[in-house]
């Protein structure tokens, strides 16, 4: 891949391969197979600008115009989290579920990784009351509260448990909306785009060749598919918000 990206001068210069800001490397992108979009019949037009060409047709994104943009991306998530604001993270599709999961646990963020819910921002009142409900019910459990329905009762109550930290494990500690949200597939989780423009948060999003990237403020031009594309861009996610933290925490101090 990478002599074939070099012969049909897909990469522009040997710095293009260096080091940079948060340390996006472009040789490492190539090895997660960043730069593998669709099918040249599934392009979105709108995602001509960052491509370079195509390869046994396949769109290939341009590696170049993915480290300007994950960078602006990184910067914004830099930029909020130093401001204590809220950042959610959504991934629905079965290959990225345990990895948002995983990530946002690790950094203590909100995040979505079943169905998203209609109403998350559009109706966040009453999703609040859900999350209220559903954190009773643990603390009642938690307390041996639950012992003293019959035994069907009780089990019925601890399905209802079990359902709802499906629902809403996930974001039960959200206490407002957040301010942005990284979706790493524009296409599945369309609801939540919607929902986000009209809550005007704003919106990070890895967009595949076959997505419109004006749909998001902060397009990352990636594949949507590859789990290890997928995983390099959350990982300089989780990157930036973990060396950002404990910064903010420091200042706090200080003041």
């Amino acid at each position: 891949m990478l002599r074939f990206l070099q012969k049909h001068g897909m990469l522009k210069t040997r710095c293009y391969m260096t080091k940079e800001k948060f340390n996006i490397n472009t040789e490492e992108m190539m090895k997660a197979g960043v730069q593998l979009g669709h099918s040249t019949s599934r392009i979105n037009p709108k995602m001509q600008p960052y491509l370079s060409g195509v390869r046994s047709r396949i769109h290939i994104i341009d590696l170049e115009k993915t480290k300007e943009k994950l960078t602006e991306a990184l910067e914004f998530i830099q930029s909020i989290i130093a401001e204590n604001k809220v950042l959610l993270l959504v991934g629905t599709k079965i290959e990225v579920k345990a990895l948002i999961k995983s990530v946002a646990e690790e950094c203590s963020l909100p995040y979505v990784s079943e169905r998203w819910l209609g109403g998350t921002f559009t109706n966040f009142g009453a999703i609040l009351k859900r999350i209220d409900y559903f954190k009773e019910l643990e603390r009642k459990k938690a307390a041996g509260e639950l012992e003293k329905y019959t035994k069907k009762e009780k089990a019925g109550i601890e399905d209802e448990i079990q359902k709802m930290e499906i629902k809403f494990g996930g974001i039960k500690e959200m206490k407002k909306i957040p301010d942005a949200i990284l979706i790493t597939d524009v296409n599945e989780d369309e609801l939540a785009i919607r929902e986000a423009k009209q809550a005007n948060v704003k919106i990070i999003g890895i967009c595949d060749t076959n997505v419109d990237p004006t749909l998001t403020d902060f397009p990352i031009p990636a594949s949507d598919d590859a789990v290890s594309s997928l995983k390099y861009i959350l990982e300089k996610v989780k990157e930036t918000v973990k060396s950002t933290k404990p910064k903010v925490k420091a200042e706090k101090t200080e003041k």
